[in-house]
C-alpha cells in the first residue's frame, strides 16, 4: 500500500473526511480533513474541525505511518480552513449555495477567475456560477475538468459584534429620584 492510500484509508476510516494530502522537501507532510455532515463524532458535536479531531488523526497516522515504513520527519493535520478548496463532485455539491471562488483553465471572455455563488445546472450535468458583473447578474456554465481551482470564499462572521448596540443610557439631570447635589451640579 503506498503512503497515500494508508493515509486516506486510515482518515476515511476514523469517519473523516481527506481534503488534502501535501508532500514536501524535508520531510513534512500535511494531511487537511473535514468533518462529514450529520455525522456524530467522539469530540463533540461541533459543525468545524477541533484541536481533538486532529490530535486524534495524528496520533492514529503516527501508528499506520510506522507500520508501513512511511518516511516522514514532521507530520501536520489540520482543517482545510475557511478557504476550504473543492476538488471533487462531491464538494462541489456538498457547498452548492456557497459563495466560491474559481479559476478557469482557460479564459473565458478575457477572464481566469470568477467569484459567485455556486449551484448546480438546470440539465444536471456540470455546475453554474451566478456572479455580477458590474452591471447585471450572470451566470456562468462550466464543467469540473474546465477548472484549475475553486475554493470556498472566506465568510467572518464575528456573532459577538453583530446587532449588538450599547443600551442607551437615559440622561440624568441632578435632583433626579431625591438626588441631593452639593457641588452646583460640577463633577468632582
Amino acid at each position: 500500500m503506498s503512503w497515500s492510500q494508508a493515509v486516506e484509508k486510515t482518515v476515511t476510516g476514523l469517519g473523516y473526511e481527506l481534503v488534502d494530502v501535501e508532500r514536501s522537501a524535508g520531510g513534512l507532510l500535511r494531511v487537511y480533513i473535514d468533518r462529514v455532515p450529520g455525522k456524530t463524532y467522539p469530540t463533540g458535536g461541533q459543525e468545524f474541525v477541533t484541536v481533538e479531531d486532529c490530535e486524534a488523526v495524528t496520533r492514529q497516522l503516527q501508528y499506520v505511518l510506522e507500520v508501513e515504513n512511511v518516511d516522514y520527519a514532521r507530520l501536520e493535520v489540520s482543517s482545510p480552513g475557511l478557504d476550504r478548496p473543492l476538488r471533487t463532485a462531491e464538494h462541489y455539491a456538498r457547498f452548492s449555495g456557497q459563495q466560491v471562488q474559481i479559476t478557469l483553465k482557460l479564459p473565458f471572455q478575457g477572464r481566469k477567475k470568477y467569484e459567485g455563488l455556486l449551484q448546480a445546472a438546470d440539465a444536471g450535468e456540470g455546475w453554474q456560477l451566478v456572479f455580477h458583473d458590474g452591471k447585471v447578474d450572470q451566470v456562468l456554465d462550466f464543467s469540473l475538468d474546465e477548472v484549475r481551482e475553486a475554493r470556498l470564499v472566506p465568510v467572518l462572521d464575528f456573532k459577538g459584534r453583530r446587532n449588538k448596540a450599547a443600551p442607551a443610557a437615559e440622561p440624568s439631570t441632578p435632583g433626579d429620584a431625591g438626588e441631593e447635589t452639593t457641588d452646583g451640579g460640577q463633577e468632582e
